[in-house]
């Protein structure tokens, strides 16, 4: 699902609100999380998931290309943790074939 998609999806979920509202929601709420990783916070939202940062260590990359070695810089990258209602609910398809054998 993209984006508009999701739009999309809210708008039909929630008829009395305009599509310019709903994109002004689902931008808030991105922002929202966004802006919070940004200076190394955590958002989590229950039944969802968790948002934070992880460090990653400065390494010594290779170009793909050329196959020189190449310098990558020490960062910072999103991770995400799956909540366990959501972990039951992805694998609910394998505990009913399971049952079903």
């Amino acid at each position: 699902m993209i984006r508009s998609e999701l739009v999309q999806k809210l708008c039909g979920d929630f008829p009395d609100l305009t599509q310019r509202e709903v994109e002004g929601v689902v931008a808030a709420l991105f922002d929202s999380i966004t802006e919070q990783l940004a200076v190394g916070g955590r958002v989590e939202l229950r039944g969802f998931g968790a948002f934070s940062t992880r460090r990653r260590d400065a390494r010594v990359g290779r170009n793909p290309r050329t196959g020189a070695s190449v310098d990558v810089d020490a960062k910072r990258v999103p991770y995400f943790k799956p909540g366990k209602e959501m972990r039951e609910r992805l694998n609910l398809s394998e505990v009913v074939a399971d049952a079903a054998e």
